[in-house]
């Protein structure tokens, strides 16, 4: 199974402990340190996605707002039969996570949002990532 990750690139040590999870679980990880000088982002970006079978959305402070991320999930949702599976991660410590959540789109709070409060450290919450994906891939 082919997994999209989406972070903003502020988060990308994060995001880095997630695609190596999944590695560590067989899956393969797209993240865009594939994409390489003179490419066309938003091209590879779209050819990616269409290629996933799932993708995991890093929501964070900093990503809430990104229009990388928005773009990428809005392409994801909008792409005419797109099947791939989408997981919301919501990654904040525990005192943000209530105003966070009031930021994140509407449309992403339908497909349930795994939680991540222990940025540096939380097993769980990558054990639950790992758990969605092997769900979806049966």
């Amino acid at each position: 199974m082919k997994v999209f990750i989406s972070y903003s690139s502020k988060d990308r040590k994060l995001a880095w402990r997630i695609a190596d999870a999944l590695r560590n679980a067989d899956f393969q990880v797209w993240d865009d340190t594939q994409i390489f000088p003179g490419d066309n982002w938003a091209e590879v970006i779209a050819n990616e996605l269409r290629e996933s079978d799932a993708m995991v959305i890093l929501l964070t402070p900093n990503s809430v707002d990104s229009p990388y991320i928005n773009a990428e999930v809005g392409y994801a949702l909008g792409e005419q039969g797109y099947k791939g599976r989408v997981i919301p991660v919501l990654a904040a410590p525990s005192e943000e996570i209530s105003q966070l959540e009031v930021e994140i789109p509407w449309i992403l709070k339908k497909f349930g949002i795994i939680h991540i409060s222990n940025l540096e450290d939380d097993e769980e919450g990558l054990r639950n990532i790992t758990q969605a994906l092997k769900k979806a891939a049966a």
